[in-house]
Parts: structure tokens; C-alpha cells; sequence
């Protein structure tokens, strides 16, 4: 049985921009409603939200059973592991991700311990499963040797020591697009919880170029859409444009806002009589 193509992967090689949404609402059902909007790509966060792998398992076919936008292909689920670590890389890897976002590579060396984890010996140190989900529970009699064709392994740059080594990071094999993280990149420049300060949209840019010259698929977060179009002009492809809970919050925050003042001014009447 042949192993599911990674359309993502494939897109991002021949410098097609892929356009995503980030996911940190871990549910199953909210994964499937959102895989299904027309995004290319959407991330499905461990870092930074209350999942696990068991939970990320759910998720996954979750996705694959989402019935895409009409005119859209199926949404490509990247997982991002809470750190980059060999266990937790395998234990996403044999449930079924195929792309992953790894957080926090401060260096070469770091890129090719991440693409290690994904690669059976003797190219790396992913431990061999027995009938996982990844290899269609043993009946991909060819998963093992093929399984890094279709794996795509993405990693975060986010702070002003790891910015110096982009190409040095770029230049590992198997790292197939280097993610600028803006939150994380501003604090370590000085200022925390303003990713849009002068200086950092400076450094992404550059940095956004410098990846690209060296033959890497630049990604950013960038829900500020006139700031996402800048990013793609600059070369960006894979780049995160919504976040669901953010979504979810605002509508409700605004259709809050907007019956609560409707109902303080009918109260106000009442009590004026």
C-alpha cells in the first residue's frame, strides 16, 4: 500500500505558497470544523495547549475525515511537538503526522537532531515501531524505507542568537522550511509582547530572504493581514494568516459587546422613569 503523499511538502519544494490557519483549541471536533474552511496547511498545537498524543491521535483523523471547502484540497495537518525531542518526535510520528513544526533550534546542531528523530538508522535515531499507525499497521510494506520521502520536517527560529545561524541552519539536510517565530523573536530582542515593533519586522524580512537564498521554505504566524501579504511578496510560504481560538473569541467578545450595550441602554430607561 503506497504511503500518503505529503501535499505540503510537495508544494513547498516546488515554491508554491501555502496559505494556514493556527490551531490551539484541542478538540477533535473543532480540528475536523476547521480542516475543512479551505486553508492549505493548519498547525495543531502541543506547545502551548493542554494536548498530549493520545489527544493529537483524535485530531489527526479528525482531519483526514474533513470533507474540504468546495474547489480546496484536504488541509495538511503540521504538529508541533512541545520541544524538539527524539520521544515525543516518534510518538507523533507513529500516529500518523507527517509534517512537524519543532520549536526552539537554536542552531545547526540542533536542525540535525531534529531530522535525526525522523530518520530510521543508520541515517538517525527514530526508534522502529511495530504496527503503527504510520504504516497502515504494518500493511505500507515499504514504510520503513520510504517514510522520510514524505516527511516534512520544519523548525522555529525564534530569538536573536538563533537569526545568526539561518544559514548554517538551512543547510542541514532533511530541514525542510525554517519558521520565524514573531512573539518569541521580539522578546529576545528587547521587546516582549510587541511583534510588530520596527526592529522586528526588519529582522523578520531579512530573515524571511535569507532563508529563501538558501534554498529553505521561509514560514511565519502573521495574522495582521496586510503584514501576511508583505510576508509572501518577501518570499514566505508557508505562512499562518488566523488563529482559531482568536477567531472564536472575537466574534464572541463583539456579539457580546454588542447585545450588552443594547441591554445597559434599555435598563438605563427603565430606571429613569
Amino acid at each position: 500500500m503506497a504511503l500518503p503523499t505529503n501535499r505540503f511538502k510537495k508544494a513547498l519544494a516546488e515554491g508554491r505558497a501555502q496559505i494556514g490557519v493556527w490551531s490551539t483549541l484541542p478538540s477533535p471536533y473543532v480540528s475536523e470544523l476547521v480542516a475543512g474552511a479551505g486553508f492549505d496547511w493548519m498547525l495543531l498545537d502541543t506547545e502551548h495547549t493542554p494536548s498530549d498524543v493520545p489527544l493529537m491521535l483524535q485530531q489527526l483523523q479528525a482531519v483526514a475525515a474533513a470533507q474540504p471547502a468546495a474547489g480546496c484540497a484536504p488541509c495538511t495537518p503540521v504538529v508541533r511537538p512541545a520541544w524538539n525531542d527524539p520521544v515525543l518526535i516518534k510518538r507523533y510520528l507513529d500516529v500518523g503526522a507527517q509534517s512537524l513544526l519543532l520549536p526552539f533550534v537554536q542552531s545547526a546542531e540542533e536542525a540535525r537532531a531534529a531530522v535525526a528523530a525522523t530518520r530510521y538508522a543508520p541515517a538517525g535515531m527514530r526508534g522502529m515501531g511495530g504496527s503503527m499507525r504510520a504504516s497502515n499497521f504494518g500493511r505500507s510494506a515499504d514504510y520503513i524505507a520510504r517514510a522520510h520521502e514524505e516527511l516534512c520536517v520544519l523548525v522555529q527560529v525564534e530569538t536573536r542568537e538563533a537569526l545568526d545561524q539561518i544559514e548554517a541552519i538551512a543547510a542541514v539536510d532533511g530541514v525542510d522550511g525554517i519558521f520565524i517565530g514573531p512573539a518569541d523573536l521580539s522578546a529576545s530582542m528587547g521587546h516582549p509582547g510587541n511583534p510588530r515593533h520596527p526592529e522586528v519586522d526588519k529582522a523578520i524580512d531579512e530573515a524571511i530572504r535569507r532563508i529563501r537564498s538558501a534554498g529553505k521554505a521561509p514560514g511565519i504566524l502573521m495574522a495582521d493581514e496586510e503584514r501576511a501579504r508583505e510576508c509572501l511578496a518577501l518570499g514566505a510560504l508557508f505562512v499562518a494568516v488566523a488563529l482559531d481560538l482568536v477567531a472564536l473569541r472575537s466574534a464572541l467578545d463583539t456579539n457580546a459587546a454588542r447585545f450588552r450595550g443594547h441591554l445597559m441602554s434599555a435598563r438605563a430607561k427603565e430606571t429613569s422613569y
